[in-house]
């Protein structure tokens, strides 16, 4: 039981740090000549960078948020887990943990959808999808195993 509760545990922590990782780092799509993401544009001039705030449209905008909710709703969940291990009784489900990890991964996907989406209008065509982009991808599946875990699984004494 300690080891599948140490093995939940780490696969939860594994989607929180993706979630963490692919929200700050601004590589959401790359080129030779520059970056851009959720927050910044970045492009690699002779003198070195310029950065510039991301477009204000209500499309990266969405990204943010729910990426932002994503990361919140994770954490949110993990404190629930060792709150709930510690006061649920005997038999009892861990349905609010695996509910708000089951939001955080759909979260994450919405985010990931609606820049696959609306990306193309925005970033330059010489621009292909950076490792913060797949990153997020990959944390999707993760929350989502976690969190369908999470309502499987029962407490024992």
């Amino acid at each position: 039981m300690l080891l599948l509760l140490l093995g939940i545990i780490f696969l939860h922590l594994a989607a929180l740090v993706l979630l963490f990782v692919s929200t700050i780092v601004s590589v959401w799509a790359s080129s030779e000549t520059g970056t851009s993401d959720l927050w910044k544009n970045c492009t690699l001039l002779s003198g070195g960078h310029q950065c510039s705030p991301a477009s204000t449209g209500e499309w990266i905008q969405a990204v943010q948020a729910v990426m932002i909710l994503s990361i919140i709703f994770s954490c949110l969940s993990l404190f629930l887990f060792f709150c709930q291990l510690f006061t649920l009784q005997k038999g009892g489900r861990f349905f609010l943990t695996g509910t708000f990890q089951i939001l955080a991964s759909l979260f994450v996907m919405s985010g990931a959808i609606i820049y696959t989406v609306m990306s193309p209008e925005w970033v330059l065509g010489t621009y292909s999808f950076g490792y913060s982009y797949i990153l997020a991808w990959v944390a999707f599946p993760l929350a989502l195993i976690s969190g369908l875990i999470y309502v499987i699984l029962r407490k024992r004494e």
